[in-house]
């Protein structure tokens, strides 16, 4: 049995798939498994991906005959399939260092608590134009889960791209699954639910590449403000669900409306509306008339 299962979902990303798939195999740390899931791709993703069919690393290849709309309903069937103590979602537009999945091993074992070990990463566009670099000011560090989601995990999550983090299988069927609900925001939702049954290694190693492109989801969603008011609905599943404290969710919520109010004469009427059904949920009515007021165009 391997010790990590690859999964690389993979959906239009062609002009990628060679640098990622490469990255992978490449690493010097060879005990894993890889399963290629693609999402009924309509550019030349299936000429890249036969290319390495037959490759003894490869466990899988799987074509979808519809498009699932999800990047994270691909998430779940790449478990299903996973044979491996550990996960790494490799997505199909990032690469990595040949070191990563090493470093990542190494830090999830060092506590047998241990949910989650992530690195640091490089933000790149289309044009290997470096964006940003995240940074940790340690080279290796374990924190329990409630410290990890107070002091990373509350206004952004630190963990912002899945290609940079591995975790622990067997915990999988202790969350509920409801990430999968999201469009953008459910990696984030993901993580903290890891982190309130586990341990999360913190490595300071910049090891992986983070692609932001034209076409990445993400993307798209800020620009329609949709992902802010998916990040909203993730802080209130956090709230509700006892994961964070008062004093934290009112933190996070300050930075997602000061976000709001900066881009809102750019959303559409719907957006604007899921907006204020979105805190109203929380709120109830009594905020119904204020919501009205402040919120309007």
């Amino acid at each position: 049995m391997p010790k990590v299962s690859v999964i690389l979902p993979n959906y239009n990303h062609g002009i990628y798939l060679q640098e990622r798939i490469d990255s992978i195999l490449n690493q010097t740390f060879q005990d894993f498994e890889l399963i290629i899931l693609d999402d009924v791709s309509i550019d030349n993703s299936r000429n890249v991906i036969e290319k390495y069919r037959g490759n003894p690393k490869i466990s899988g290849i799987i074509y979808n005959e519809k498009n699932s709309g999800s990047t994270f309903k691909q998430w779940d069937k790449g478990v299903g399939l996973a044979k491996g103590e550990y996960i790494w979602f490799a997505e199909s537009d990032d690469w990595c260092e040949p070191s990563m999945l090493k470093y990542l091993v190494d830090g999830i074992e060092s506590d047998p608590d241990c949910a989650v070990s992530y690195c640091q990463a490089y933000c790149v566009d289309g044009y290997n134009k470096i964006r940003f670099t995240s940074h940790h000011t340690l080279l290796s560090e374990i924190k329990d889960g409630p410290a990890f989601i107070r002091d990373f995990m509350i206004e952004k999550t630190s963990i912002f791209n899945a290609s940079m983090a591995i975790w622990k299988k067997s915990y999988y069927d202790l969350i509920s699954k409801r990430f999968m609900d999201f469009k953008m925001c459910g990696d984030w939702l993901f993580w903290v639910q890891l982190a309130t049954i586990g341990k999360v290694h913190i490595s300071g190693r910049v090891l992986n590449y983070f692609r932001k492109h034209d076409n990445d989801v993400s993307g798209k969603m800020y620009k329609t403000g949709k992902g802010i008011v998916e990040e909203v609905r993730v802080l209130h599943i956090m709230i509700n669900e006892d994961y964070i404290s008062d004093k934290m969710y009112r933190k996070g919520l300050c930075r997602f409306i000061r976000a709001y109010y900066r881009a809102r004469s750019s959303f559409s009427q719907e957006v604007k509306d899921e907006f204020k059904q979105e805190l109203q949920k929380r709120f109830g009515q009594l905020l119904s008339k204020v919501l009205h007021q402040i919120l309007q165009n």
